[in-house]
């Protein structure tokens, strides 16, 4: 399959993806950071999501395009492991011009990973999940999600975990969404450096409205 078995065609599915995985973190970003703005209008945004089929399937589409990228990466990771045998890894840590997050997006890749299922456990399954399908998944009220999210940045080791992986997130994005924009055709000398700035910004926004949360609830500004 042409999509599969040349090179363009992995690289457009993995922009594409990524373009998904993009616009999912800057949907969640900005309806996170509502939360310590207004903890009644993050209720009203869980509510909105939590009873509109329309929100929810926009939410699942941007939501798979995230797991395909994922899934997608760790495929061709494989592969590349296979064709190289015991060859070794024919970027070298010197070579100029390659950052440190290109030559290990797949490790980066596994953290942030790791981190969306237990993320995905804390707010999806025991917030959205219990108030679609009315199962209590936890010792708390799924229709106050502001509440809930005081409780679980309570905890200082959760606080620091989820900053370590806003950092790996962040090194992913700044690769990740130039990247992805090359490879659907931004690659001329003009351009390319623009869209580095531009993916630099976008990557930094996000992740510093996700940082907001944790770090005003490590200061006490929640209490």
């Amino acid at each position: 399959m042409w999509l599969i078995d040349s090179s363009i065609g992995r690289k457009l599915i993995m922009s594409i993806t990524g373009v998904f995985l993009v616009l999912f973190l800057l949907f969640h970003s900005c309806m996170n950071i509502v939360v310590i703005i207004s903890p009644a209008g993050y209720n009203a945004i869980c509510g909105f999501l939590g009873a509109n089929w329309y929100a929810l399937l926009g939410t699942s589409v941007l939501a798979a395009g995230f797991v395909i990228h994922i899934l997608y990466a760790l495929f061709l990771s494989y592969q590349n492991m296979r064709a190289r045998g015991s060859e070794p890894y024919a970027v070298k840590s010197s070579q100029k011009g390659v950052s440190w997050a290109s030559r290990n997006m797949l490790i980066l890749g596994g953290i942030v990973f790791g981190f969306l299922l237990l993320h995905m456990y804390n707010f999806w399954f025991k917030m959205q999940f219990a108030e679609i399908s009315g199962i209590k998944t936890g010792n708390f009220d799924p229709a106050d999600g502001a509440a809930y999210v005081k409780e679980l940045f309570a905890n200082p080791v959760y606080c620091l975990i989820y900053i370590v992986w806003l950092a790996a997130l962040w090194l992913h994005l700044t690769h990740g969404v130039w990247s992805a924009l090359q490879s659907l055709g931004l690659n001329n000398k003009i351009w390319l450096p623009r869209v580095k700035v531009i993916s630099n910004i976008v990557s930094t926004i996000v992740i510093l409205m996700f940082m907001s949360i944790p770090v005003y609830y490590l200061l006490g500004c929640g209490a």
